[in-house]
């Protein structure tokens, strides 16, 4: 069972309305599993009513989906983003900065970077270097 990472630290996974690739997906489609290289812009113009994307990270050197995340908040996606797979601890921070809502490991990287590594940078807000420059 994998393990959700919030601000608040570790939590089961509690989506139980399963996703669909965007491939498959039709008009009304609840959650969308998207690859690390699906063009954000095709895929904001197809989410419909999507209340959840879902952004593979097959490798924690892939960024390609903080960008996914960041172009659907610019373009007024409020629905659940989750990021999946290959994050570390330590992208955790920008994850959040980008737009995700939470984080999806599975339990050998949880036992890895245990839940106070992810906590130590829970406070993404605090530690934003783009806000000190602009203040």
């Amino acid at each position: 069972m994998n393990v959700i990472v919030t601000d608040e630290g570790f939590a089961p996974d509690d989506w139980t309305d399963g996703f669909v690739t965007l491939e498959d997906a039709a008009n009304d489609v609840v959650a969308l599993d998207v690859a690390s290289d699906t063009n954000p812009d095709e895929l904001y113009d197809r989410l419909g009513s999507a209340r959840m994307v879902r952004v593979d990270f097959p490798s924690s050197a892939d960024g390609r989906g903080f960008t996914i995340a960041r172009i659907l908040r610019l373009k007024g996606y409020t629905g659940r983003l989750r990021a999946r797979g290959h994050v570390l601890a330590d992208q955790f921070a920008m994850a959040r900065r980008s737009g995700f809502d939470e984080v999806e490991i599975d339990q050998a990287l949880a036992q890895r970077q245990p839940e106070d590594q992810w906590l130590a940078r829970a406070n993404w807000q605090d530690n934003n270097y783009q806000s000190r420059l602009r203040g």
